[in-house]
């Protein structure tokens, strides 16, 4: 059968991250050079959606690299309420593959305007977030005409961190990104089919992530209601456990979304928990013992680890969408640029 354009753009996430890496070399040094020169006491960040959840996993990234805390600002604060932040001490970075969002834009301008550092990552140059904003990142995802964003979720996230290694001078993190097409390219092809049947009967479900996969779990969550109907929630793993975990019984699925960080034995001790409770418990790790291990790749460092994880969560979501009947690349009610005020 004909590929659909969301499988399409979950096999092109290696090329574009390569071409990401291979393009952004002069515009990434000059944003990392603005963030030493301002050293920042804080930073913000300005998203929607899958964005958003871009931006969840920078915050992580730049508090566990730069030790800057980091927060997510409500676009409506200024589209709607007209509220004055004083943001002169920080900086700014908002994500929109359009670039285009009213939202987004008018929160971007007005950080800049109170003498944050602006930094836009878009797959959209130019674009009125790039304007607004004082360094402008073409993500360079390429086209991408699902309306479920998949490579510019990866690519956006690609732009932050080589950022974060060029502000904070991290070669470790420079080598990873180096070495990350490679590993996407291997990730693509894994097979996490045998989540299919848990699912199959399933009314709802969680995904769990803790740090940086956390947001790798809040973006599934959002593909599962996206592209399938399915009523899936995001939560730390630590968080399941104050209230959510009294809906885990019976047959219930809970996914596991676990890098090889300093996380990862508290993830997976809880997952075995859950699998002792009676529920589908599955992890991306080898050292679950209960938990159903699903595959993954191992990057070598815990940041790229924890993105590797999404793209063969991407080919599954895609299938399993198609099995239960739907069009992945047209989601019920939904169109690819959300211009909200």
């Amino acid at each position: 059968m004909t590929q659909t354009h969301m499988r399409q753009e979950i096999n092109e996430i290696p090329e574009a991250v390569q071409r990401f890496l291979d393009q952004s070399g002069p515009a990434v040094v000059a944003a990392g050079a603005a963030l030493r020169e301002k050293d920042p006491a804080f930073l913000v960040t300005i998203a929607r959606g899958s964005s958003d959840h871009a931006s969840l996993f920078l915050k992580y990234a730049i508090e566990l690299t730069a030790g800057r805390p980091v927060a997510s600002i409500g676009p409506s604060l200024a589209s709607i309420y007209g509220a004055r932040l004083n943001l002169a001490g920080g900086a700014a970075i908002a994500i929109s593959q359009s670039g285009k969002s009213p939202d987004i834009v008018a929160l971007a301008q007005a950080a800049t305007d109170s003498g944050a550092l602006g930094i836009a990552l878009t797959n959209t140059l130019p674009s009125p977030i790039a304007t607004a904003m004082g360094h402008a990142i073409d993500i360079a995802a390429g086209p991408e005409l699902a309306v479920a964003a998949t490579k510019s979720y990866v690519s956006s996230i690609v732009a932050g961190l080589a950022i974060l290694a060029a502000w904070t001078q991290d070669q470790a993190l420079e080598r990873a990104l180096a070495a990350l097409p490679q590993h996407l390219d291997e990730a693509v092809s894994l097979d996490w089919s045998r989540l299919a049947a848990p699912l199959k009967d399933a009314g709802s479900l969680y995904m769990l992530g803790r740090g940086p996969a956390l947001a790798i779990a809040n973006e599934a969550a959002l593909k599962f209601k996206e592209t399938s109907g399915l009523h899936a929630e995001a939560y730390s793993s630590a968080e399941v456990l104050h209230g959510p975990v009294a809906l885990v019984e019976g047959a219930f699925p809970v996914i596991g979304l676990v890098a090889r960080d300093a996380a990862e034995g508290s993830v997976v001790e809880i997952l075995d928990g859950l699998h002792a409770k009676g529920a589908r418990a599955f992890a991306t790790s080898g050292r679950a013992a209960g938990a159903i291990k699903l595959p993954y790749v191992a990057t070598g460092h815990p940041l790229t680890d924890a993105l590797a994880l999404v793209v063969p969560f991407y080919g599954f979501v895609e299938s399993w969408s198609r099995a239960c009947g739907f069009n992945p690349d047209q989601p019920v009610a939904l169109k690819k640029v959300t211009e909200t005020r």
